[in-house]
């Protein structure tokens, strides 16, 4: 530990977004960086507690306070190899990461907790800069072939670490590009798509190979890849979007969210959208109904796309600001978040409940809501009870992001016959193994919808769960 009470005297200082008069007119990333002196200074308030809370709320259990000292330092490669340790694409998880870690920093008590996830970017980055990032061709091969089903943050986890333990790696890809939601799910202004491809070019370089466009169950038979390869990890997400089935649903200009976030960064990527099939916010009211980060999300994009105005809804109750009794610490709080999206122009709304899609001549011109109020029963937990207060929400493009229920069962699921839970999810019948023999599960497809970096954590552990299975 280099400096014991460097807390009580450096405050927390972050890097801060680009002003909004400037990031609202490009889909350039909207986090700045600090300076490596700043940096350093910042590292030096790590405690390095006792018990160290940052490492216990981290899915993937990142030794923090080890490569914060490392930072204070100067010793940046090795908080790098620590670094990459327990997280196999810091890069990502720096970025977009909701830092669970720093909810549960013991300054946090005082609304002060250590810069954990822009400490983290700073670290890979500059291992980027400096070259400490190279291919790690692995020296051996053991003969074992391994077919990952899905791109996204979970199947790259587990495809790296198998790679490194010298097994032959195919990823399968239905979309034309790989990185699942990384690379068509997540606006650029939160991760460039450069730093996705970055990191892909390493992983291929490493001997990983990518067969994109290829939907397995419908372009190539499951059986075949069950022939074909010694092991098969399914890495398809959940991607059943929870719709919201009220009169009106048919009306041109309802959407859902994922629907026009890839169609923006297929945009941004240089595709050509015919206008019949351009999700367009240009000059529109336009309605996120869903208050979570895929809506945010749906705000920043909204915004960049030159709407008229944007309002996001939500059927819960406003959380509370700043400190929640009912969620103390070191728990990660239910506190009201204001994201960079919400910065740039957004009417956010809760306890609002949609009855019904209103249009004219086939197309949606808005929303009928009802006030909801929330009260606690005996037991403790919140119920709904409609106010009868009613309005209309003027909207002409209405985005529903509301989260995901499951993974898609036809085709590949239901082909191979897998087990699923109670709801809808792969069930694991062991860690990370299907019901199928030599059929393995990672991230969404059995855990339901989550955080990349509990993504992450699930590839590794099926990688390792393949690994074993394999000798």
């Amino acid at each position: 530990m280099g400096n014991s009470r460097a807390f009580l005297t450096i405050n927390r200082k972050e890097a801060g977004y680009r002003p909004i008069l400037e990031r609202i007119n490009d889909f350039g990333e909207v986090e700045q960086t600090l300076n490596s002196e700043d940096r350093v200074l910042q590292a030096s308030r790590c405690m390095e507690c006792g018990v160290p809370f940052c490492h216990w709320a981290c899915p993937i259990g990142n030794s923090v306070p080890e490569w914060q000292d490392l930072l204070y330092k100067g010793r940046w490669q090795e908080a790098y190899n620590v670094l990459i340790s327990t997280d196999s694409f810091p890069e990502f998880t720096g970025r977009i990461c909701p830092a669970l870690c720093e909810k549960s920093c013991v300054l946090n008590l005082e609304n002060q907790p250590l810069t954990i996830r822009e400490n983290e970017v700073a670290i890979v980055e500059y291992a980027f800069s400096e070259g400490y990032v190279v291919p790690r061709v692995p020296l051996y091969r053991s003969g074992k072939r391994v077919a990952i089903i899905g791109s996204g943050p979970a199947g790259l986890a587990v495809a790296d670490m198998l790679n490194q333990k010298g097994h032959m790696v195919v990823v399968y890809e239905k979309d034309e590009y790989v990185g699942g939601l990384l690379r068509l799910g997540i606006p650029d202004f939160k991760l460039n798509k450069e730093i996705v491809e970055r990191r892909l070019n390493i992983l291929k370089m490493e001997g990983i190979e990518f067969k994109t466009r290829v939907e397995v169950g419908k372009d190539i038979l499951v059986n075949k890849l069950l022939s074909e390869y010694d092991a098969i990890c399914l890495a398809v997400g959940s991607g059943v979007p929870r719709d919201l089935p009220i009169k009106g649903r048919n009306l041109k200009g309802i959407h859902f969210a994922l629907d026009f976030l890839k169609q923006q960064n297929r945009v941004v990527s240089g595709q050509i959208i015919s206008s019949a099939e351009h999700i367009s916010a240009k000059g529109k009211n336009v309605l996120v109904i869903g208050g979570g980060d895929t809506g945010s999300d749906c705000v920043g994009t909204s915004v960049r796309q030159k709407a008229a105005k944007v309002t996001q809804i939500e059927i819960l109750p406003m959380p509370p600001e700043g400190v929640n009794a009912e969620t103390p610490w070191p728990t990660y709080p239910n506190i009201l978040k204001i994201s960079s999206s919400h910065e740039e122009g957004c009417e956010r709304r809760w306890s609002l409940v949609s009855k019904q899609f209103l249009g004219e001549e086939d197309k949606v011109t808005g929303v009928k809501v009802v006030e909801v109020e929330w009260i606690k029963n005996s037991k403790g937990c919140l119920t709904m009870k409609e106010t009868g207060k009613v309005e209309i929400i003027s909207a002409e493009l209405v985005l529903l992001s509301m989260g995901f229920t499951q993974p898609v069962h036809e085709g590949l699921l239901d082909d191979l016959g897998v087990r699923y839970d109670i709801k809808g999810n792969v069930e694991a019948i062991k860690p990370s193994e299907s019901s199928v023999r030599k059929v393995f599960v990672a991230g969404d497809v059995t855990s339901g919808a989550s955080l990349v970096v509990r993504a992450i954590d699930s590839g590794r552990k099926a990688a390792e769960a393949i690994n074993i299975f394999l000798r």
